[in-house]
């Protein structure tokens, strides 16, 4: 498996199609931090506030933050990484002489998966190695080590957001077996989930709550929609960045007029890093678990498939 793996690697670091998929990623993203990091800067002299690293990752520049950014194209690295890696070799020929040599099937699709696996957290560690360096160039001085902290878990929630689609696109790749299939299908999968479960959510929902006239019908309306709307990944993570990043959040359940009376005071209390672990932990561990069923999948099928061209 380190053979297939160190291979792997290699060829998606050189492969011009990452490096264009990369630089249009990485592009718009440093751009949206650095506008960001001047206006924060501007608000830091004024106003000093906690957790200000934060914000980089959080506020709105060029009509998204980087956060969003990434949540919403970060699944096409995964896509791009995955989509031929069982379907092209075997459109190719190739499959079948590698595994006539000693090597077992197992090694072979666990060595691409952790290499794709890697190359994706080494693209969101880079990510947040330019957000700190940006952030100190321009607001001065260093982030502390809950920033620091929070930060980390921010990639590794990317990462197994992303990793999610990387074992799509291998399980679809591996479905399928054409190339050109299998990314329109993955692509396809990422539209609805990231665009259109949110327009379904809302309708069913809708049928479910028609004209709400109270505060009580309007939160049980938009309880059903984000219930309905976890079903995507892309809501998931956006959640878990939330509560994340924004240490005052405290829940995404919608709170009645009666109860802000109650929290007011609370409301505005920052939570620690231990409790806001806690709030995500149940999407996060969703996450990985789509990701272990997606490769699971995957490394069935491919284990019991005819692999001769």
């Amino acid at each position: 498996m380190p053979v297939v793996y160190w291979k792997e690697l290699s060829d998606h670091f050189s492969s011009f199609r990452f490096m264009i998929l990369l630089a249009l990623i990485m592009l718009p993203g440093i751009l949206a931090v650095y506008i960001a990091g001047q206006a924060i800067q501007q608000a830091v002299q004024s106003n000093p506030t906690e957790h200000v690293f934060l914000q980089l990752l959080t506020t709105e520049s060029l009509f998204f933050s980087l956060a969003t950014f990434l949540g919403f194209f970060g699944p096409l690295v995964g896509i791009t990484l995955g989509f031929d890696s069982i379907s092209g070799e075997y459109g190719r020929g190739t499959l079948s002489r590698v595994l006539s040599q000693p090597i077992y099937r197992d090694s072979l699709i666990n060595g691409k998966f952790l290499a794709g696996l890697t190359t994706l957290a080494i693209l969101w560690v880079s990510i947040l190695l330019v957000v700190i360096g940006l952030g100190i160039n321009l607001i001065g001085f260093f982030p502390n080590a809950e920033e620091l902290w929070r930060m980390l878990f921010f990639a590794i929630i990317g990462i197994a957001y992303t990793g999610f689609w990387l074992a799509l696109a291998m399980l679809l790749s591996m479905l399928l077996q054409r190339t050109v299939t299998a990314a329109l299908a993955a692509i396809a999968i990422w539209l609805f989930l990231g665009i259109f479960i949110g327009v379904l959510a809302s309708f069913v929902a809708g049928l479910i709550v028609p004209n709400p006239g109270t505060a009580e019908e309007a939160a049980r309306l938009a309880t059903i929609e984000t219930v309905l709307g976890r079903m995507s990944p892309s809501l998931l993570y956006s959640e878990s960045v939330r509560l994340l990043l924004n240490p005052v959040a405290r829940s995404l359940v919608p709170i009645l007029p009666e109860q802000v009376g109650q929290l007011e005071g609370l409301l505005v209390t920052p939570l620690n890093l231990g409790q806001s672990l806690r709030l995500i932990w149940p999407m996060f561990l969703t996450l990985v678990a789509l990701v272990a069923v997606c490769f699971g999948i995957a490394y069935i099928k491919f284990m019991r498939t005819e692999i001769r061209a």
